[in-house]
């Protein structure tokens, strides 16, 4: 053999040397054995998505690198979608054969069709025409609904069989509903079309909620790069070019202005898993545990109650965030419940194209990826969540500049709101509904008759829940004379009180939102101050409140139920409040309750259909997460931000008999000036006290 001596030959020489070697490389590092694809073939039967550790362990048993063991799997996946993707085709190809040769033996047959009383040749003809244009009728819509469930099995067909792992042997999405259910219901709001939801679209809606289970799955256990940490914050988001070739779709929301919200959780909770899926299924209590962000919510149609492997419910559902200023959000989706083990349940929360028209046009626009929880039982009574939401937004009315960042960046309806609303709604019902706790404070003034206790929380989450609605401005109005003020921040709204606990009249609602300079945690100690509350409250005319008397609703001193009396008590009432505070945020909500009320609910009486008519404070941080800063762990280690947005709700109630305009203008100007003097006196004490 010949050897260039040393400095000579070209450059190309060597560079084709070079590429030629590890090209050699690549080759012989992607070979595997018989042996070793049988292995492979193996696990993957058992398991097509190997974790880190399993990779590992395989790699070690047959001598590859973790990356090849990575990389087999992939192509193997791929490998099996695309044959499903084919059998599937082909057997709809056989289908459209079957339809297309019966059409045209039924044609056949009626081209030969004569009157057989009278053999009249044109009576014959004409109802020969009529049974053709049936059948065109007929077929037409046959090939419409095949294009139709083509289109589904392409873009939702089952990826990589992992679903498989959870479904019984016997699971088939035409089976699965392929009754009705004893024991179902139909709502009848529901328009027609879809009160009657045919069984090709019910049998389409199955394969779209496991489907999505599927993706919900997968984004749970997955990491990098899937799942990437944001620049701005500690928290994950989801990385869009790996998530688009994962899970391509097409996009619902066709508009320059609209964005995507992706972000995910986890928590342990004082509840089990049972009781977190019952309160799932039923929407009374999904309303209960998360009044701040759930204003509406009901069930369409029931689907499946659990007989056949998961429960699969068509539900809307209205949010909001407890400021006038951000229009909520109104969503039409699925949502599929399955056990898929004996401690552990998976929710998934899917939008679906024809539910749509269910939505309020003056919403915002969204589209909900598959997103939902997974709740695994733990010792204790505990509960291990898991929370994914992934969302498309168009917010048409452009969300206020005040909470732009909170709304943007996944905190107003991100998956640590949720969260941290159930931790803290678990916690105040274990602690108000409970045995009394035995706090490590002085028991005085603490209300400890179990069954006062229990009515009195009763009636104060009543009046949390009539507050927490009216922020969301149901029915605002748009006077001359008020223009100024919407100008100004304040947003009017005008109703009918059709709410359990509030008063049978019309009722008028001013509300206002705007920032302080100070932490959330600092503005909602400020406001629990009895001694300062003369500095905010202008319905005490700066006379002391004292609290009689608490019911705690959490660890943390400032969750609690209180009743305050004024040093000069007028017309013998009482303030009914309650404060809660948590990671994200805080609220004090309080309303004047006669003292014959409080008596009959202490003694254990219900006292739930009072009328209440709630004032009172929602305050959060200005859209840096205050739970993800640095030794936030905990409420115990909360860090408060340098500011905070509160919004101040007033209400005032007017005699359907006296309604006018004018007399509309007169009660807003009422209540708007308490509000300002309100907002005034506020800021003037935060100004002094933190400044």
């Amino acid at each position: 053999m010949d050897f260039a001596p040393e400095g000579s030959g070209s450059a190309d020489e060597h560079d084709d040397s070079s590429n030629s070697r590890r090209e050699r490389e690549r080759k012989q590092y992607h070979r595997h054995s018989a042996e070793q694809i049988q292995r492979l073939e193996e696990f993957f039967k058992d398991c097509p998505h190997p974790d880190e550790n399993q990779r590992r362990q395989l790699s070690r048993e047959l001598g590859l690198e973790p990356r090849q063991i990575k990389f087999w799997f992939q192509n193997k996946r791929t490998q099996t979608k695309s044959h499903n993707e084919r059998a599937d085709n082909d057997a709809l190809r056989v289908e459209n054969d079957r339809f297309y040769y019966e059409n045209l033996v039924m044609r056949e047959a009626l081209r030969n069709l004569v009157c057989p009383k009278c053999e009249d040749a044109s009576s014959g003809e004409e109802a020969r025409q009529r049974n053709l244009e049936r059948l065109r009728a007929e077929n037409a819509w046959l090939k419409q609904e095949l294009e139709r469930a083509s289109r589904v099995v392409s873009t939702f067909s089952r990826r990589s069989g992992v679903l498989e792992s959870y479904l019984p042997p016997s699971f088939s999405p035409l089976s699965y509903l392929g009754e009705n259910i004893p024991g179902t219901s139909t709502t009848t709001l529901l328009p027609q079309r879809l009160s009657e939801i045919q069984e090709m679209e019910k049998s389409v809606m199955v394969e779209t909620a496991v489907n999505a289970m599927d993706e919900l799955l997968e984004l749970f256990r997955g990491n990098e790069p899937l799942w990437v940490k944001s620049p701005t914050n500690e928290r994950y988001l989801i990385h869009r070019e790996t998530y688009d070739k994962l899970y391509p779709k097409i996009s619902h929301i066709n508009s320059s202005s609209s964005w995507i919200e992706s972000s995910r959780d986890s928590g342990l909770v004082p509840i089990t898993a049972r009781h977190l899926i019952d309160i799932f299924q039923d929407p009374e209590k999904w309303m209960d545990f998360f009044p701040t962000i759930v204003t509406k919510v009901r069930t369409i149609e029931v689907l499946d109650t659990g007989k056949r492997g998961g429960s699969l419910f068509v539900m809307h559902e209205k949010l909001h965030v407890l400021s006038p200023l951000v229009a909520p959000r109104e969503l039409a989706f699925l949502r599929y419940v399955r056990q898929l083990d004996s401690t552990t349940w998976v929710i998934v929360n899917v939008s679906y194209d024809s539910l749509k028209e269910l939505e309020d046009a003056s919403s915002s626009q969204t589209w909900m990826f598959p997103s939902g929880c997974l709740i695994q039982d733990m010792p204790n009574g505990k509960a291990n969540v898991a929370w994914v939401e992934h969302v498309q937004v168009d917010d048409r009315s452009l969300t206020h500049p005040l909470y732009k960042d909170m709304v943007c960046d996944s905190q107003a309806y991100g998956a640590k709101r949720w969260i941290v609303t159930l931790q803290r709604m678990c916690e105040r019902f274990a602690f108000s509904l409970g045995p009394i706790p035995t706090p490590g404070h002085e028991l005085e003034g603490v209300i400890d008759a179990p069954e006062g206790r229990k009515s009195l929380a009763k009636l104060s989450h009543k009046m949390v829940k009539n507050f927490c609605h009216i922020l969301s401005m149901p029915e605002r109005i748009d006077l001359p004379q008020l223009s100024e003020l919407n100008r100004n921040g304040f947003r009017v709204s005008v109703h009918r009180s059709d709410t359990s606990g509030q008063p049978n009249n019309m009722i008028v609602c001013v509300a206002a939102s705007l920032r302080l300079p100070t932490s959330f945690e600092n503005l909602f100690d400020f406001f629990k101050d009895e001694h300062a509350r003369d500095q905010w409250d202008v319905l005490s005319e700066g006379n002391p409140v004292h609290e009689i008397a608490h019911i705690s609703t959490g660890t943390h001193p400032g969750n609690s139920i209180s009743l305050m009396q004024p040093v000069n008590p007028k017309e013998n009432m009482l303030i009914l409040q309650e404060s809660s505070i948590d990671l994200l945020g805080a609220n004090l909500i309080y309303v004047p309750v006669p003292v014959s009320t409080i008596t009959s609910a202490i003694s254990g009486q219900d006292t739930t259909d009072t009328n209440v008519l709630p004032s009172g404070f929602i305050i959060s941080s200005d859209g840096v997460d205050g739970g993800t800063r640095a030794g936030a762990s905990s409420s115990s280690s909360m860090i408060g931000s340098n500011s905070s947005l509160l919004t101040v709700a007033f209400q005032i109630m007017v005699r359907p008999d006296t309604f006018s305009d004018r007399l509309i203008t007169d009660s807003v100007a009422t209540i708007h000036a308490l509000i300002s003097s309100t907002v005034q006196k506020i800021r003037l004490a935060v100004g002094s006290r933190f400044g």
